[in-house]
């Protein structure tokens, strides 16, 4: 049976990404040079076929081969139950809208596969979204890194598919929401449990070798080492940073909420003088 979206079918007209959310997918990108990352967008689409992107779930690679990004069923549930969550917080109807996933020194247009598994995903939801972060590329002649994005949708049948630009736009936030923090301290974790899970899975190739084993020991040891220094700290760094611009807020709400008490009491005591 075969599967189309014609180019006139405007399911979509642009999408709306919340800076918060922008930042953390970013960060995620940028957690690895050499593979693929993958995440889930959630948000909701209004009756205008606007998409308002709100908060997003990080997948673990369950394929680290560098051209691979797969959604496991285990993963896409729980995206879908922290969707229900945020929707019973929110009082609005969140659901998984989108991915988006990287693209570490390429382009940042969609590949074929690109294109076929985005049509894929519209076959169950016509409203969903692919959104591409092109990482570590470099202008050859000043040597400066550049960050692209870009955000598509798929038309055409699905023997020949063809992407459709959609419009990004970013809405700035005040601070960071409670879900993409949450994200966004998640990522130390997740890349924690893909290189142990690599690390298990070269130990039980090698059995009863003890070379193999101390080399992938210190293979181990060096991953642990790479995302402690060029995640966790910065990381640490950035909540840290987040945590003090809060106090102060908090702290410049308190005064202001004193110096109103104090001039409330002046004018009930002008006001008592008077009567």
């Amino acid at each position: 049976m075969s599967f189309r979206i014609e180019n006139d079918d405007e399911v979509l007209k642009c999408v709306h990404m919340n800076a918060d959310v922008y930042k953390v997918c970013l960060q995620h990108a940028l957690s690895t040079e050499k593979e693929e990352v993958m995440g889930l967008l959630i948000g909701e689409i209004d009756d205008n076929k606007e998409a308002h992107v709100s908060a997003l779930v990080m997948l673990r690679r369950s394929d680290k081969r560098k051209d691979r990004v797969e959604i496991s069923p285990e993963q896409l549930s729980g995206a879908a139950e922290l969707a229900e969550k945020l929707a019973d917080e929110l009082k609005r109807p969140m659901r998984v809208i989108g991915w988006y996933h990287s693209h570490p020194h390429i382009t940042v247009w969609p590949s074929h596969v690109d294109v076929r598994t985005q049509l894929s995903y519209q076959m169950l939801d016509q409203g969903f979204v692919g959104i591409i972060f092109s990482v570590f590329s470099e202008d050859k002649a000043s040597k400066e890194q550049e960050i692209q994005v870009t955000c598509f949708q798929s038309v055409g049948s699905d023997t020949m598919p063809e992407k459709r630009d959609i419009d990004l736009y970013i809405v700035p936030t005040a601070t960071v929401s409670e879900p993409c923090l949450k994200a966004m301290v998640r990522l130390p974790e997740i890349l924690v449990e893909e290189e142990r899970e690599t690390h298990d899975k070269a130990c039980n190739l090698a059995v009863n070798n003890i070379l193999s084993a101390v080399y992938n020991d210190a293979e181990l040891t060096k991953a642990m080492c790479h995302i402690a220094e060029l995640v966790s700290l910065p990381l640490f760094t950035t909540v840290d940073k987040l945590y003090r611009d809060s106090e102060s807020k908090v702290n410049k709400l308190k005064q202001e909420k004193e110096n109103l008490l104090k001039q409330i009491k002046r004018l009930q005591e002008i006001s008592h003088k008077e009567n």
